[in-house]
């Protein structure tokens, strides 16, 4: 099995979320679709949702779970636009609002997510201090 460090693996997962996702579909609402990776917005209850984008519920309060889902991916979209990503995951690694983004995620997690998006089993390993010192 191949042995790759924590940012590699990211950065292979956001190589192929890019693929996935487009100006109007996050990768929040694609991996909801597919079942994917963090399963994206049904990897919460409904209530667990609300709580997440309480300020969307706060002016709807009879809000479906499809409405808020579908704000919620245009609101992740722009908050991508402002900060100049092309993912919800980064944008949240950034933001920490409504999940921690790839700092949520175990290295064994991200294996896991690498060997389900990029289809190659893989370790993520940490880099060696001696390496560390010789690359600053």
């Amino acid at each position: 099995m191949k042995s790759i460090t924590r940012q590699q693996c990211i950065t292979d997962l956001e190589q192929q979320m890019q693929r996935m996702v487009d100006g109007e579909h996050s990768m929040c609402e694609i991996a909801a679709k597919k079942g994917i990776y963090c399963k994206g917005f049904k990897q919460w209850t409904f209530e667990e949702l609300k709580q997440r984008y309480d300020w969307i519920v706060a002016s709807r309060p009879n809000i479906t779970r499809e409405e808020l889902e579908k704000i919620a991916n245009a609101w992740q979209i722009a908050r991508q636009s402002v900060f100049g990503t092309t993912l919800a995951c980064d944008t949240q690694t950034i933001e920490h609002d409504t999940c921690k983004g790839f700092d949520g995620w175990s290295d064994q997690d991200l294996a896991r997510f690498h060997g389900e998006l990029c289809g190659e089993p893989v370790e993520v390993v940490s880099i060696p201090a001696t390496l560390k010192q010789s690359c600053e």
